[in-house]
């Protein structure tokens, strides 16, 4: 049986624990799942013998979440139409500069960074530069000696610097290229919005085959206004929401309440739109009004 402290203990923890698997997986689902079997653990465990609960939890998490990796049923061979991770609403305004820095860890350019390292490598760089765990106690939590553990962080360390996906939009950046998104949709004014596009745009779509979407990722600004120009047609039809999605401006698309579409943005280094990201898949978007936390 839990006491209070055992289960004090365990909650103090669910919202690192949560942002670590999301991260991990990029899957609200699956981190709902990891750490639900973590706190089955934390109760079966012998917490007597216990002198660190949250480095225990930390380390019995990126196991089980490590394991979920590996599982079969986790390939994507036969998902259909482009993969995006399952897109969160955060909350940054007013957040210290650190908590930012936090959130562009959260944003959808670098979880598909992410997805390209082996789950080893993902597991030691969320902890050793996300989480800032030390490295003796990464190589324990992964089963590996310390020089290993480096290894795989320099590694990683390397693909995601090369990647350029772990930088800060300013806001008011952010906001301008939303108002000209808007404006393309709603009048068809492109100008605007073509200025802040990279002639090497991609805009993917996923909708896991679940309904009726894009099953190519577009390349090039040509391609990209040539879609949204097409798009006019029917998302107007649809309530516009301007949201925070994983760490930046986003929006939201509803109709009769129900929410049927999210597009996210991702810039370069000097503020230049690199990628569109729509979510289509309802599955991914049936948590999208529940907001989530940073760590």
């Amino acid at each position: 049986m839990l006491d209070r402290n055992d289960i004090l203990a365990f909650e103090e923890s669910r919202s690192r624990l949560l942002g670590l698997a999301y991260r991990i997986f990029g899957s609200w689902a699956d981190a709902e799942d990891a750490v639900q079997d973590t706190f089955l653990k934390w109760q079966r465990a012998d917490r007597a013998l216990i002198a660190n609960p949250a480095a225990w939890l930390t380390t019995a998490c990126t196991r089980r979440c490590i394991d979920m990796l590996r599982a079969p049923n986790k390939a994507r061979v036969d998902y259909v139409g482009p993969w995006l991770p399952e897109p969160i609403q955060t909350a940054t305004a007013g957040v210290p500069e650190e908590s930012l820095s936090l959130a562009s860890s959260l944003s959808t350019a670098f979880l598909l960074m992410l997805e390209r390292l082996t789950p080893k490598e993902r597991a030691a760089y969320l902890l050793h530069d996300i989480f800032e765990m030390p490295y003796a106690e990464i190589a324990q939590t992964l089963c590996i000696q310390e020089s290993t553990c480096r290894k795989l962080v320099s590694r990683a360390r390397e693909s995601i610097a090369q990647g350029k996906v772990r930088h800060i939009t300013p806001v008011a950046r952010q906001e301008q290229l939303l108002a000209a998104f808007e404006d393309a949709l709603t009048s068809g004014s492109t100008d605007p919005l073509a200025a802040l596009l990279s002639d090497e745009i991609e805009l993917s779509a996923d909708s896991g085959g679940k309904v009726p979407t894009l099953q190519q990722i577009l390349h090039g600004k040509a391609a990209v206004l040539a879609f949204l120009a097409q798009a006019r047609q029917w998302w107007n039809a649809y309530e516009w929401i301007t949201s925070e999605i994983n760490g930046s401006r986003g929006i939201i698309l509803q109709k009769d309440g129900v929410t049927t579409a999210s597009i996210a943005f991702a810039y370069d280094e000097g503020g230049t739109v690199t990628n569109i990201y729509i979510m289509r898949n309802p599955d991914k978007l049936s948590r999208l009004h529940e907001a989530r936390p940073l760590d």
